[in-house]
């Protein structure tokens, strides 16, 4: 059962940089104390008082775990405020005529993980890899496309974008999330946030599926993102969508099964144990030949929409992977608010899933008001004050809003972040009327 709606009072402990699960095995702990508190309070006591009579034990090191938690989520704090951050803004012309894979081209490019190399690094300089964020911003019903990053790597971001789209204009932006004044006596404001419908094995429905992968002719593409861009384009005068898509390199290893002196991607292993699971539900025993009182495995038997798991799979783990958080946020003025935004907001991805596959679901911030205390106290305006907080700070991976992140790979990202082609004709979209090009080498001096 999930326990979220009744950790919610222990969000503060996000600050140090306790997970959902931690927070719920309290949650658990304390359910506990208090039952035994009501039922049988000599055994409650009775166990107080081994625990204190064992502290000298155990105190000490449940303090210095706690310092070294501390301590490495203020270091780390520390360095990611003193880190330049740069928003750039991205403009694109009328006739891209190129499939996705050119934006996968630029996740692969952007696919470092630089500064989590030493121990020094991660425990005394307090180093985090760098994140991204792609963003897909409408105001008012104006598309802008956003890229969040270190200043440092803000060249490495342009030249990966203008070899891929020679054609797009890229302009250092004001960040448009922090200029924009939230007054909550005025406006209104929800939003959640998308996690998987199913293990990070499985990918979603990518511009492959789609067939974009072999550009065909404008008239037949069929892109799935149109419709994202559509939606962006409801937003009327006094209405704001932002998403944005937070990535960083994955780095998460296991050892490998029977190997402890060798590691692997911890997604990859996963979708390993995933096949295997598979073949091993789609293999039925026969009769042996030689002697029918033997049972013996065949092979596996996979009716298609296995098949469709296991190669989609397959073709997954071949691709660069990114830990991976998607946020949703809709502003409006309090005359302005349309309810149907907020429907379109979290189907806004459906076109990505898959019954056999994977999709993405809405999950927390306003998706968790489900139960009527959470109304008390302010609760809703603090939930929207923390919201658009998380927004601006791109926050996922680390506290003050760190978040259960998953895996998507160079081609999913590239599948729900692209530049439209010509087919795509949202009104909302914005575009540089032609193309920037150099003056022929052969003019007169």
């Amino acid at each position: 059962m999930k326990l979220d709606f009744l950790t919610k009072p222990f969000s503060v402990l996000e600050d140090f940089g306790i997970s959902s699960k931690e927070k719920t095995a309290y949650f658990v702990i304390i359910a506990v104390a208090v039952l035994l508190f009501i039922f049988a309070p000599s055994l409650l006591f009775g166990s107080i008082r081994y625990f204190v009579a064992f502290a000298p034990i155990w105190l000490p090191i449940v303090l210095a775990a706690l310092f070294w938690r501390m301590w490495i989520n203020y270091i780390r704090a520390k360095f990611i405020a003193e880190q330049d951050m740069v928003l750039l803004e991205i403009k694109v012309p009328r006739d891209i005529d190129k499939s996705p894979k050119a934006m996968e081209a630029v996740f692969s490019g952007i696919h470092i993980g630089i500064g989590e190399s030493t121990f020094i690094d991660r425990s005394i300089k307090g180093k985090v890899r760098p994140w991204y964020s792609f963003e897909l911003v409408s105001i008012e019903g104006s598309i802008h496309f956003y890229v969040w990053t270190r200043r440092f790597l803000k060249d490495i971001v342009e030249s990966q974008v203008y070899a891929q789209y020679p054609g797009v204009e890229i302009y250092e932006a004001d960040d448009y999330a922090t200029a924009m004044s939230v007054d909550l006596n005025k406006q209104s404001v929800w939003g959640c946030d998308f996690k998987l419908s199913k293990k990070d094995p499985y990918p979603i429905k990518t511009y492959i599926d789609y067939e974009l992968d072999r550009d065909p002719k404008e008239e037949y593409k069929i892109d799935p993102i149109a419709h994202l861009f559509e939606f962006l384009s409801l937003a009327k005068q006094g209405e704001n969508i932002w998403l944005q898509i937070i990535i960083r390199t994955n780095k998460d290893q296991t050892h490998k099964e029977g190997k402890w002196f060798e590691k692997e991607d911890r997604w990859k292993a996963e979708a390993k144990s995933e096949i295997a699971k598979i073949r091993e539900e789609t293999t039925f025993e026969t009769e042996s030949i030689l002697d029918p009182t033997v049972k013996v495995k065949g092979s596996p038997i996979l009716m298609s929409a296995d098949r469709e798991k296991v190669d989609a799979i397959q073709r997954s783990v071949g691709k660069q992977a990114f830990d991976a958080g998607v946020r949703g946020v809709y502003i409006a003025d309090k005359d302005s608010f349309n309810a149907n935004r907020i429907v379109g907001l979290t189907g806004v991805f459906k076109q990505f899933g898959s019954a056999n596959l994977n999709g993405f679901q809405p999950t927390g911030w306003f998706i968790d008001y489900s139960y009527p205390w959470q109304e008390w106290f302010g609760a809703k305006n603090k939930t929207a004050s923390w919201l658009i907080d998380a927004y601006r700070r791109r926050s996922w991976f680390h506290p003050p809003y760190k978040t259960d992140h998953y895996v998507l790979t160079t081609e999913e990202l590239a599948t729900i972040y692209h530049f439209p082609s010509r087919i795509i004709e949202a009104p909302g979209l914005s575009r540089i009327p032609s193309k920037k090009s150099e003056a022929p080498p052969n003019l007169p001096v």
